[in-house]
């Protein structure tokens, strides 16, 4: 009995125990790897440590996953059908995340073919692109909220317009029968050098007396967790 539970330990379809081990530690070695690239791309910015360990956890199990398949064709179409009623619906919060989703599966397919030198040359070529890249950030915007009177939006318009001259852009325009809301959209560094003007813009239009309030806003593309 000893000899015959150990010997289901030892082999595993075609491949032995030291071929299994040696396909989960590889994968644990780049999925450290991709930990770090994640890590340093996302310091001061939309990091999550949660998914940071998924992602080396989900390196590890889909090279399990290809250890077990191996040739197995039969077994691969099987794991397919089963993997299929899943459904994942975890929002992503950076655009990032997805590269590094995908980065995982493929290093866990790799590891789990033994096809250790691809998995190794194309997680370098990953990681210098992401330490050097990852870190580009899409430049603010401002956002510029007006609420006021109706008979004036042509006012409003011509103000803001000639104050950023012409580089705001109108987003949004909500009317009632007695008041209006426009929404601005400008570069951050349009706001910040027509904004060293004498007078801002809020008070520019508050010289208007029938405006209900001026909201600036700073817009970015990262969505806090």
């Amino acid at each position: 009995m000893k000899e015959y539970i150990y010997s289901m330990f030892e082999e595993s379809g075609s491949l032995s125990m030291e071929e299994i081990i040696l396909h989960i530690l590889v994968a644990v070695i780049l999925g450290v790897v991709i930990y770090l690239s994640y890590y340093f791309t996302h310091a001061g910015s939309v990091y999550s440590k949660k998914f940071n360990v998924s992602l080396i956890t989900l390196t590890v199990l889909t090279a399990t996953v290809m250890t077990v398949i191996g040739n197995n064709i039969a077994l691969s179409l099987g794991m397919v059908g089963a993997l299929s009623i899943v459904r994942f619906r975890t929002a992503i919060k950076d655009s990032r995340d997805t590269t590094y989703i995908f980065w995982t599966i493929i290093v866990g397919i790799c590891c789990g073919v033994g096809d250790y030198m691809v998995a190794v040359v194309g997680s370098g070529a990953v990681f210098l692109i992401l330490l050097f890249l990852g870190r580009v950030k899409n430049d603010n915007r401002i956002l510029l909220v007006i609420r006021g009177a109706r008979n004036m939006e042509r006012r409003i318009e011509s103000i803001v317009f000639d104050y950023f001259e012409s580089k705001a852009m109108l987003r949004v325009k909500n009317t009632s029968r007695d008041s209006i809301e426009l929404i601005f959209e400008m570069p951050r560094k349009v706001y910040l050098i027509s904004n060293k003007k004498e007078k801002s813009i809020a008070e520019l239009l508050y010289e208007l007396e029938t405006i209900e309030y001026v909201n600036i806003v700073t817009q970015n593309d990262e969505i806090s967790g």
